[in-house]
């Protein structure tokens, strides 16, 4: 293994409960089909270096700092005891910039915790997972970025044979909520406390020693949760699977297999296969997240205070304050993105007002908000609607009391306003190409993602809505 890297594995000083360190499962004839250049520079590491080491990006080395972590999580509301079924942690490089990120490979193997799956990936997810993941970056929102896709070479079998691929994917830590529930399960108090300690030596550092760390530190990362619900909410993004075991403490988004953007808005678009019941559907992204959170406090209520009902006033308090964090994010972007730059008293009104018109005309959300920016009015769904043409008339009104020039205006609903997402069916496409070894359309669609907000650029076809379908668009977890 190349000294490039610079790995340490202080999650190791957790007592052994919390993690596994079997061995690797090595592949013959591992292929680097895809790498993050930018990601790799931003990390300090020597680019061909790393590509060269193929070795290590598919999981056929150990190295004396990996391991696999155990978890537990609700998945769709039903508590499970889990872990990394067939991921494994490389190890947490420290780059120049002090900086400490987690290293995984995604699709390496059977683990401890795989639960019979052969813990292997397809191509497809894997690329998918790239593909999101490198989209969401550019729009701004907190993410676990990849790095690489490497074709095994080996078949996994699903419904019919397909191509095999690991993932290497960055993280400032794969803490979850889930990672707490594991320790309040199958561990003890001390677990607990511990687990709390180094999460916050990993980021709230500040907090170390204060009497208060622990109600502090919940309330960290429910500001995080919220602000990063509220930014997906403002760019169309479902997760699909927003599991407890998916809730990143850092207040990052991962695992985008079943995940998916709204071509046409509509408050109770479902992606996910499994999600036949809406659970995680967009309009309820906001509220599981307030929940998922609540099973986190749950497991930091005896590190509160001396006796329950104490513990549990503080964690409500806390709690309560996730809504209106929520809510200041959430109604503050919707504001920025019709050009308001301070949100008044009726602003929510006249975007609530502009949603409704969405839905009623089964409108793109993203185009919607990019003809506003552009001023492009007559393209509008609602356009030629009479309520429409109240509601224009109405922002016009609202954007002249401002007193602001023209541009100043446009600048900011460029900011918030992303030109170009990953449509579905171009995202489809590159998959589908990917599986027959055809790697361009990937590194074309990313050409395009990674500048959402460059509205001088000439995006051609990945700015408009795919064609009309006779069924509903489906994700699908990826395994």
């Amino acid at each position: 293994m190349t000294t490039n890297w610079n790995f340490e594995a202080t999650y190791l000083e957790l007592r052994d409960i919390f993690y596994d360190r079997g061995p690797v499962h090595p592949v013959e004839a591992p292929e680097l089909v895809l790498f993050n250049d930018d990601l790799a520079k931003s990390l300090g590491l020597d680019i061909e270096a790393v590509k060269q080491d193929v070795a290590l990006l598919a999981g056929n080395i150990q190295t004396d700092t990996s391991f696999s972590e155990a978890y537990a999580g609700h998945q769709f509301g039903h508590f499970t005891m889990l872990g990394d079924g067939r991921a494994l942690m490389l190890g947490e490089h420290l780059a120049p910039n002090g900086k400490r990120f987690d290293v995984q490979l995604k699709g390496s193997g059977p683990t401890e915790y795989s639960r019979g799956g052969d813990g292997r990936a397809a191509i497809g997810p894997m690329v998918r997972e790239f593909i999101i993941s490198e989209a969401m970056h550019a729009l701004g929102i907190p993410t676990n970025r990849a790095l690489s896709v490497v074709k095994t070479g080996e078949p996994v079998m699903r419904q019919r044979p397909e191509h095999g691929a690991v993932l290497t994917r960055v993280a400032s830590s794969h803490l979850r909520v889930g990672t707490f529930q594991y320790a309040a399960a199958a561990g003890s108090i001390d677990d607990v406390i511990a687990l709390a300690d180094y999460a916050i030596r990993r980021h709230d550092a500040d907090l170390e020693g204060k009497p208060d760390r622990y109600e502090q530190f919940l309330r960290r990362v429910i500001t995080r949760q919220a602000k990063l619900i509220a930014d997906w909410q403002l760019v169309g993004f479902i997760h699909g699977v927003m599991n407890t075991d998916n809730t990143f403490i850092s207040g990052e988004g991962l695992d985008y297999g079943p995940c998916a953007f709204m071509d046409t808005y509509h408050p109770h678009t479902v992606f996910s296969s499994i999600d036949r019941e809406g659970r995680y559907a967009y309009a309820n992204q906001p509220y599981i997240g307030s929940w998922n959170l609540a099973r986190l406090a749950e497991t930091l209520l005896p590190l509160f205070a001396e006796t329950q009902e104490a513990a549990i006033d503080i964690a409500n308090e806390l709690l309560n304050e996730y809504t209106e964090t929520y809510k200041e994010a959430y109604f503050t972007g919707l504001a920025h993105k019709i050009g308001l730059y301070v949100r008044k008293d009726g602003d929510d009104a006249l975007t609530d007002e502009l949603l409704r018109l969405m839905v009623e005309t089964e409108a793109d959300f993203t185009n919607t908000f990019r003809a506003l920016t552009l001023r492009d009015t007559e393209s509008l769904a609602f356009a030629n609607r009479d309520d429409g043409k109240a509601w224009l008339a109405a922002w016009r009104k609202r954007l002249g009391e401002q007193g602001l020039p023209d541009e100043d205006v446009t600048r900011l609903m460029r900011q918030h306003n992303p030109a170009v997402i990953p449509r579905n069916h171009h995202v489809e496409s590159a998959i589908q190409a990917a599986a027959r070894g055809d790697f361009e359309p990937t590194h074309a669609l990313l050409v395009v993602l990674r500048s959402p907000y460059d509205y001088e650029a000439d995006y051609g076809r990945y700015v408009s809505p795919g064609p009309p379908r006779t069924v509903p668009y489906q994700t699908f977890c990826g395994t």
